[in-house]
């Protein structure tokens, strides 16, 4: 399992539950009528449109490539982790969202080809009728007449730090169109190799060195993957939509750690984690014209099976075990859910109407072994370790949008869910909930180069079914216990957008927001004993982002172009130990990325140089507190020919201030007392990064 990927479930066995949801989405297709008309942006919400030769300079094969490369827009794929309702992407195609979680609209536009593009628009979010939209959105027009096409990618990597070499990244896609049709098909892997060493310190409470570690980590994976997309645009106006992926994600990891303690024997330990992934998502949707408006039906299933072990042995100088632990966890998470939407015109504005089911699981079944003086793995007791969490969610809601002048656009959504969340167990119980949702959004364009949005919402958030479970983290000693009294967070959320274009210099975009949040999660004392996810009373975030592009043709310097991101959050919340106001607990909080880009003028030579830095908050348990620091930027540097016998081949070298990542952290025998039992620090670095692309069409 992904360390991102939430749990879900269906109240049915496994195998029901598939077969049961695989037809219900057939259902969609064969039964909905095919009469209507395809989806259309309102030409009052374009802002900006770019055609395919805009983005020429930058020799792209896919619509992806040319997204990225729209002045002062960030790509926001989002998670859309609780169903549909809530639109967290700023991406359409053709006007649509895409039907897919996993194989989502970044997905999508990387097996679009640059051919199969018409143009790009910048449109106004709430001028369209899709729920939840504000500020800039990218909206991609394609076209079904450019025939059958291929590309390929191939990355292979090397690193100086004696990790193996990366040979097998690579992906082959295909799209074709032609009477209405469109499809698209890639097949590929996601390969990366990884790897750090450097030294460990272990100091006492009085700050007393008494341990020297000699570490290095080495982390692979691949995920081998095939996916694609269907569209259908019937003569009657109907659109079908179908989006599928399969996937397997192996990973492994080893760390070893050379001891030696201050007046004791050295010893050596090792760590390894590993997980065998597979996972399937499906999507579709059709849309069609009926009383008097458009109707729409949604549906996915996505399935999960991630199996991970983790274990730890410490051997002494004559290579013998002296201990060990494991555990292991078999971990099965499935998410179905149905939409259905009616869009209308009414009262002077756009109406819609939205029903949406889901269901969702995880189901763990886990186990801690601990060698005993022989070496023999012997059972552990971990009561909450096997269980299974289900929600039943069901979700009504209306939007309203309208005009209130030519320069602001009005859109409103009022709704509320009901859910059933519950655990099996002799800790588990089953609750339900009802939770308003909604917002209120306007957009105000300012003048011809100012476009300003504001949105006000009521949001209810998607919990984690894994935090439900006990767990062992068996590299850092710790123990979650299960808690079955999590309830999903809520919060209010102010965001306030400002669009400015610079002309011929680019463009700006600044955004703030402030959140106020209820029953927010974190670390809290479990009643009986141990430390859990649970929920504290409230929590506040506000930040802001800026997204710049500027380019320096109007100054003479042709073919130059610097981007960047900068995003600061802050946070507090109430120690749930301690009573007294932190900083939300491992919350990213300062991140920049800066891409200088120069494309020389009547060649097909350009170079370019990047920087990047995040930096998180401090991770906060009862009786710990860790950080993950960043010694400074990554900077990678990258020269590139755009028609090497009709290929792009570009060139990197990666990590060239010779960053290292650092990690820290405090254990307290009483932290409510300030009483530290021993601290480490950690410092690893990883050499520089050689990499070359490889991208052409066939």
């Amino acid at each position: 399992m992904r360390p991102d990927s939430d749990g879900k479930q269906s109240n049915q066995p496994h195998g029901d539950s598939v077969k049961r949801n695989v037809f219900a989405l057939a259902a969609i297709v064969a039964l909905a009528p095919m009469v209507g008309h395809a989806a259309e942006i309102p030409s009052t919400a374009v802002r900006q449109t770019f055609t395919p030769d805009a983005f020429s300079r930058f020799a792209p094969r896919t619509a992806l490539d040319m997204a990225r490369q729209v002045p002062g827009f960030p790509i926001e794929e989002g998670d859309q982790e609780r169903g549909f309702g809530q639109a967290d992407t700023n991406i359409l195609v053709n006007g649509r969202r895409i039907s897919g979680k996993s194989n989502g609209p970044v997905d999508a536009l990387s097996r679009i080809p640059v051919d199969a593009v018409v143009r790009l628009d910048i449109v106004d979010g709430a001028s369209l009728d899709i729920g939840g939209l504000s500020g800039q959105v990218l909206n991609v027009v394609t076209t079904t007449d450019a025939g059958i096409s291929g590309r390929y990618r191939y990355s292979p990597q090397f690193r100086t730090d004696d990790v193996p070499i990366r040979w097998a990244n690579i992906e082959f896609a295909l799209s074709g169109g032609g009477d209405g049709d469109e499809w698209t098909l890639s097949i590929g892997n996601d390969q990366n190799r990884f790897g750090s060493e450097g030294p460990e310190f272990v100091y006492d409470s009085a700050g007393v060195l008494t341990d020297l570690r000699q570490e290095r980590a080495v982390d692979k994976f691949d995920q081998p993957g095939i996916a694609g997309s269907f569209t259908r645009l019937f003569d009657s106006g109907a659109v079908l939509n179908v989006t599928g992926e399969v996937n397997w994600f192996m990973f492994d990891f080893i760390e070893t750690s050379n001891r030696q303690p201050v007046g004791a024997a050295a010893s050596t330990r090792v760590l390894t984690e590993t997980e065998d992934e597979f996972n399937y998502e499906l999507g579709a949707d059709y849309e069609w014209s009926a009383l008097g408006g458009r109707l729409k039906f949604i549906g996915l299933h996505r399935f999960e099976a991630s199996p991970t072990v983790g274990q730890v042995d410490t051997f002494n100088a004559q290579s013998m075990i002296t201990a060990g632990s494991q555990f292991e966890r078999e971990a099965d998470e499935a998410e179905t859910v149905l939409r259905a939407e009616f869009t209308h015109t009414t009262l002077g504005g756009d109406w819609q109407w939205s029903l949406e089911g889901a269901q969702n699981y995880v189901d763990i079944d886990a186990s801690l072994a601990v060698r005993d003086a022989n070496g023999i793995f012997q059972p552990e007791p971990l009561p909450g370790a096997s269980s299974r969490v289900e929600e039943d969610r069901a979700e009504l809601t209306v939007s309203y949008s309208r005009s209130l002048s030519p320069a602001l656009q009005l859109q409103t959504s009022l709704g509320a869910e009901y859910s059933e969340i519950s655990q099996s167990g002799e800790l588990g119980q089953t609750r339900d909930f009802v939770r308003p949702k909604g917002f209120v959004s306007l957009n105000w364009q300012a003048n011809d180069a100012t476009d300003v949005s504001l949105q006000l919402e009521r949001r209810v958030g998607q919990l984690n079914f894994f935090d439900f479970i006990a767990s062992v983290n068996v590299n850092q000693d710790r123990v979650n216990v299960t808690n079955a009294d999590l309830v999903p967070p809520q919060s209010w959320l102010v965001n306030l957008q400002l669009q400015q274009s610079l002309g011929d210099f680019g463009s700006l975009t600044l955004t703030g927001f402030y959140e106020e949040i209820e029953d927010s999660v974190d670390l809290i004392p479990i009643e009986g004993g141990g430390q859990a996810p649970g929920n504290v009373d409230s929590a506040t975030r506000n930040g802001a982002t800026m997204n710049l592009t500027f380019l320096t043709d109007p100054w003479g310097w042709r073919g130059g172009r610097l981007d960047l991101e900068l995003s600061y959050v802050d946070s507090e919340v109430a120690d749930p130990l301690l009573g007294t106001p932190r900083q939300i607990s491992d919350d990213d909080y300062l991140n920049y990325d800066l891409r200088i880009r120069q494309d020389f003028q009547q060649t097909d030579w350009a170079t370019g140089l990047e920087f990047f830095y995040n930096e998180n908050r401090p991770q906060v348990r009862l009786d710990e507190i860790s950080i993950f620091v960043q010694s400074k930027p990554f900077m990678r540097w990258f020269v590139e020919h755009k028609d090497v016998f009709g290929m792009t081949v570009r060139g990197s070298i990666g990590n060239l201030l010779d960053r290292s990542n650092d990690f820290s952290r405090t254990i307290f025998t009483d932290r409510l007392a300030g009483d530290i039992a021993f601290r480490e620090e950690r410092f690893r670095t990883f050499g520089r990064i050689f990499r070359f692309d490889v991208e052409g069409n066939f």
